[in-house]
């Protein structure tokens, strides 16, 4: 077995837990390698013991990527795992993390790896696509959601949301939200959208600070295209984000179009812990 160890060096200072985790792991007979996610701001410096490799040619033979870090390290990880099929296992450095297996002090059950003692859970993905003029100006891929928000403080926008063609809502206000499963415990919830199991394969949508009586959350069926148009009368400022990236500007009557891709990213389950443990583990409702 060849894994990868990736963390986020804001997150795991010094790369301790990484190197307790490569210390584990060898021990185990079990090969690794250390690779950033992203490149660190200059000026931070890598410990002068630490060899870091290229993610991306490492990741042509890994069987595991572990990443150190809360869940914008998992989601900023996500399209490189769909891309190659490398299971994710998350070790939380953060804060909240839904989606990491392991808190620091578990990082004993990496042992587990040597005899694959361990399941998979698949989670989709979402394709993001922008049409400008019936052009495709931008397209993406989404682990948790794509958001379409309001530009000024304290301006609102106007926002007609379409599933397969047929309107959904039409509202002004802060703006809207389109999450997977996975993505419906971030941004969605905080809205107040609803929590579906993450092995599911819906959309939710959520609007956000909305105007309207009628504009509520709505979880639609895998098939459905969901659409959300600017309007073309609006010189008000909106802009997507996807799984909370960098923002891209939108212009008046563009239509950012989201649905089911099919295809899946594979989150790796040590502890037995079920989705409901870690919600309420979480949230604070224990």
């Amino acid at each position: 077995m060849k894994v990868i160890l990736s963390p986020n060096p804001y997150r795991d200072k010094g790369l301790k837990a990484v190197r307790e985790a490569g210390k584990i792991l060898a021990e185990e007979g079990i090969a690794w390698s250390i690779c950033l996610p992203f490149q660190p701001e200059f000026g931070y410096e890598i410990p002068e013991e630490i060899r870091l490799r290229d993610i991306r040619r490492e990741a042509q033979s890994a069987d595991l990527l572990i990443c150190f870090g809360g869940d914008g390290t998992i989601l900023h990880s996500a399209k490189l795992a769909a891309e190659f099929q490398i299971p994710i296992l998350g070790v939380n450095m953060g804060s909240v993390g839904f989606m990491a297996e392991l808190e620091h002090g578990e990082l004993k059950l990496l042992r587990r790896l040597k005899d694959r003692d361990y399941t998979c859970e698949k989670r989709m993905l979402m394709d993001v696509r922008v049409l400008r003029d019936r052009r495709v100006v931008l397209q993406d891929t989404a682990l948790n959601d794509a958001t379409v928000t309001r530009g000024g403080i304290g301006r609102v926008i106007e926002l007609s949301v379409y599933g397969d063609r047929s309107k959904i809502m039409e509202f002004t206000g802060d703006g809207v939200i389109v999450s997977t499963p996975t993505g419906s415990t971030a941004y969605s919830m905080a809205a107040g959208g609803p929590i579906v199991e993450p092995t599911a394969e819906n959309l939710i949508i959520t609007p956000i600070c909305a105007h309207a009586l009628q504009a509520k959350s709505f979880v639609v069926a895998p098939e459905r295209v969901i659409a959300v148009r600017t309007s073309r009368q609006s010189r008000k400022t909106a802009y997507l984000s996807t799984d909370g990236g960098r923002a891209f500007r939108l212009n008046s009557g563009d239509i950012v179009e989201m649905r089911n891709s099919g295809r899946h990213i594979e989150l790796v389950r040590l502890t037995g812990r079920n989705f409901y443990d870690i919600v309420n583990q979480k949230l604070g409702k224990s």
